[in-house]
């Protein structure tokens, strides 16, 4: 069984801190490509623990196979859906400032005895993406970024977001996502073949309502009050997107409320 650490996932790790560091230091020229390569790096690094996470409590639930298929090295490069677990996601973020849901490792569930396993395999995942989200912001509810640099704290609270997205997406109980993955275990037999044929739709339906106006900005909405919960403005988090997004120039004239 490998459980070697990927080199793969060790050099983004390395690509995280240096451009971690450059945004603190202001080290590079252009302080939006630092910040972009150090949300680009972490966010991927946050889709391994999320896939690694399943993995791992698979495992454990029985299904010796993810070792076998590399699943608890960290690779990326090792996961059933590289499209949807890596590259989709990465876009996502590019594009919308959002974070998607990643496609889950394939897990031998006939391997996993008992409903709850199936449930916490599920869940797995998403609950990294909370955790993730609480240790990111755990530096602004404690004050330990007071004087830090700007451009470092909106890149943190930009990631921050991303984490808090991705975990309440990944959690609704639609067919395809974890949420329902976490429901299913507990669901008739007859109710789970009728939901089945949806499961390859349901991203894709998430994100055609989120083009509703409507429920688009009750989501926003949702997500504002959960940052402020957790001490992140929704300034800094907007400040942090328009740093993540270089190309149309850095933020001028940035303020950030104590």
């Amino acid at each position: 069984m490998n459980r070697q650490v990927s080199p793969v996932f060790l050099g983004l790790v390395t690509v995280m801190g240096v451009s971690a560091w450059g945004v603190w230091a202001d080290y590079a020229a252009n302080t939006g490509v630092a910040v972009f390569l150090f949300v680009v790096s972490a966010w991927i690094v946050s889709l391994c623990l999320h896939e690694y996470a399943h993995a791992r409590t698979a495992l454990h639930g029985g299904d010796i196979s993810v070792g076998a298929k590399g699943y608890l090295t960290l690779n990326p490069l090792k996961y059933t859906h590289a499209l949807l677990s890596i590259v989709l996601p990465v876009v996502f973020v590019i594009m919308g400032g959002i974070g998607l849901p990643g496609g889950a490792v394939f897990i031998e569930r006939d391997r996993v005895r008992g409903r709850l396993k199936h449930s916490l395999i599920s869940a797995a995942g998403p609950l990294v993406n909370a955790a993730l989200a609480l240790a990111l912001a755990a530096p602004f509810l404690l004050g330990l970024l007071d004087g830090a640099p700007i451009a470092f704290r909106c890149a943190l609270a930009f990631l921050a977001m991303l984490q808090v997205t991705a975990a309440i997406l990944n959690f609704l109980p639609v067919p395809g996502l974890d949420g329902y993955g976490v429901l299913e275990p507990w669901l008739s037999p007859r109710a789970r073949r009728q939901m089945e044929p949806f499961a390859p739709f349901g991203l894709l339906a998430v994100f055609a309502c989120l083009w509703i106006p409507e429920v688009n900005a009750v989501f926003w909405s949702g997500i504002d009050t959960v940052m402020e919960a957790l001490g992140v403005s929704w300034q800094e988090v907007a400040y942090g997107l328009e740093y993540f997004r270089f190309w149309e120039g850095e933020p001028r004239n940035v303020f950030i409320p104590r």
